[in-house]
């Protein structure tokens, strides 16, 4: 074994020792050991019978099914993500930055300042301000309460925005009529609610509504009913999300909710129309219900003849969204989403989700976002080398994707199909603090702690402060928007995309002095550990390391003004 891939190898156990200790103190499900030195199984190495602490094991001897997922406290005002170090990241790659010229625009000194980088791109035939689309946010409650600020900020922003899986089946104002098999939707309060939210402060031009569906969706009539009546050009259908591999997943907090949506076709838990049951119910003894998607089947010829039955309903823009599933199985999704003409492919990996993932799927499954990502790329390298001619739709890459160099390099390392990054929980914390922040305001109760992060000198009122004091772009939207109420959650939203990644990502781009998103390139960054160099040449990805870019260039460099000509080079 070589030196660096034993220093690797070396890294590679102490991370995963570290991880398996951390496994046994997880803050995700509420459960700790009483002791450090725990085992594997997450117990301790002497488990006793009036330890006052809960272990996973414990915990799960009294709420059972409950710790499968996160904490049920916090359910619909969190997102959740794995904790796990996957051994290979973007932070395995670097920025290579440049100080000769300039590429996508003039050579003017002038002009060649990073606020005229255009980082403008386009999701499928969607224009867009910013290379981001906010992922499938569907009848997760984070995602309700959340819709105002995420849909107007992302209006704002000039970028795309999807409605989720299960909004109509879930909205209790929803009006069915008999069909057949099933019930098929004729009207919505929280879909048309969503869509006009968004279109609201939409100029009509950059980004889009986009409406995603499971198996219920379509067994509901999701896709027929937005078009026909909501006006809707751009479709996504759901094949997954890297957080798990199972349907959607909520808590119901009343019996006629639980009642109401099994009677729709969902599959709920425990049974709300049990005798048994709805006496406990009332007894208190269970605190909610389980709200289940299918999983769903898939076969090449069904999925390529939806794809049409789609495009002849009117669509524009026909997407596709899976998650991180096992290489043969994102291979086949990548070849249907070719044959099928769409527009667009959304790969989401592991592991995090807005609603109520499991999290042994979390931690323990589906494809990490960078694996994944190499994996998408080198299966597109691979189409492209046998037939040239081959049209990729755009691609999206998601999972854990929460700041500008994540964004770089992952636009770096799929290029040139990868013209997206899609984000779902990284804008919902942006909201969710944004909105905190204007009703601690709007009730004068700000605090000096809140002074001290905001960097506001200290003799200021912490008391007094205001909207357009704390968000750094408030007073730009409301000289655009002068007349229009714009929540803080929204001016959040818009300030994270806008003002953070989007500026952020333009001084990137003049660091290697391309002022044109789409002249990105793999050779702009390297790979500095060896997982990443496996996974690099695994899949021919061209991506060199740190210490072999550029070498026969810096030889030639270090020569060419001692030799005369570039034949004299040793």
């Amino acid at each position: 074994m070589g030196l660096i891939s034993l220093k690797s190898y070396i890294e590679f156990v102490i991370k995963m020792t570290k991880f398996s200790m951390d496994t046994h103190q997880s803050s995700m499900i509420g459960s700790r050991t009483r002791v450090q030195d725990s085992c594997e199984s997450g117990l301790c190495p002497i488990c006793i019978a009036d330890c006052p602490i809960f272990c996973e094991v414990s915990k799960s001897a009294l709420r059972g099914r409950e710790v499968l997922y996160p904490r049920r406290e916090f359910f619909g005002n969190s997102t959740a993500g794995s904790p796990k170090d996957f051994g290979f990241s973007f932070s395995d790659f670097q920025i290579q930055f440049e100080c000769r010229g300039a590429q996508g625009i003039e050579a003017n000194e002038d002009k060649v300042i990073f606020p005229n980088v255009d980082i403008a791109t386009k999701w499928g035939n969607i224009d867009q301000k910013l290379p981001i689309v906010i992922a499938g946010l569907g009848s997760t409650y984070v995602a309700k309460r959340n819709w105002n600020g995420l849909a107007i900020g992302s209006a704002l922003s000039g970028v795309s925005i999807t409605i989720g899986e299960n909004v109509v089946g879930m909205d209790p104002d929803s009006k069915f009529a008999n069909h057949a098999l099933y019930p098929r939707v004729i009207d919505t309060v929280d879909m048309k609610n969503r869509v006009e939210t968004f279109r609201k402060f939409w100029d009509g031009k950059y980004g889009d509504i986009i409406i995603q569906k499971n198996v219920e969706d379509t067994r509901l009539g999701v896709f027929n009913y937005v078009i026909s009546k909501l006006d809707i050009i751009s479709l996504e259908i759901k094949f997954g999300q890297g957080a798990k591999a199972i349907g959607g997943e909520v808590r119901l907090e009343s019996l006629e909710r639980a009642q109401l949506l099994q009677k729709r076709g969902y599959l709920v838990f425990p049974d709300p129309t049990d005798p048994l049951i709805i006496e406990q119910w009332k007894a208190g003894l269970i605190p909610d219900f389980e709200r289940h998607s299918r999983v769903g089947l898939s076969s090449t010829e069904d999925v390529l003849e939806e794809i049409d039955q789609v495009r002849s309903s009117g669509a524009k823009n026909i997407f596709i969204k899976t998650g991180g599933f096992r290489p043969a199985a994102t291979a086949w999704i990548i070849r249907i989403g070719i044959e099928g003409k769409v527009d667009g492919m959304t790969f989401d990996g592991a592991g995090g989700g807005t609603g109520m993932s499991p999290v042994s799927m979390m931690n323990e499954g589906s494809i990490p976002t960078t694996y994944l990502e190499a994996l998408v790329v080198g299966c597109l390298d691979m189409i492209k080398k046998k037939s040239p001619n081959t049209t990729i739709p755009s691609i999206a890459i998601a999972g854990g994707i929460a700041n500008e160099t994540q964004m770089f390099k992952s636009l770096a390392m799929g290029s040139p199909y990868v013209n997206c990054i899609a984000m779902a929980r990284a804008p919902i914390t942006a909201s969710m603090k944004a909105k905190y922040i204007g009703d601690v305001i709007d009730k004068n109760e700000g605090t000096p702690a809140l002074l001290k992060i905001l960097g506001f000198p200290k003799e200021n009122d912490p008391k007094s402060l205001t909207l357009k004091e704390v968000f750094v772009e408030y007073d730009n939207l409301h000289r655009v928007y002068n007349g229009k109420s714009i929540p803080p959650s929204a001016i959040g939203v818009y300030t994270y995309f806008a003002s953070k990644l989007g500026i952020g990502l333009k001084q990137l781009l003049a660091g290697i002095r391309k002022f044109k998103l789409d002249l990105i390139d793999r050779h702009d960054i390297a790979f500095i550990s060896q997982r990443a160099k496996d996974v690099c040449e695994k899949w021919n990805l061209g991506i060199q390391s740190q210490e072999s870019l550029d070498f026969e260039l810096v030889k030639r460099e270090i020569y060419s003004g001692i030799y005369s000509s570039t034949s004299d080079l040793p």
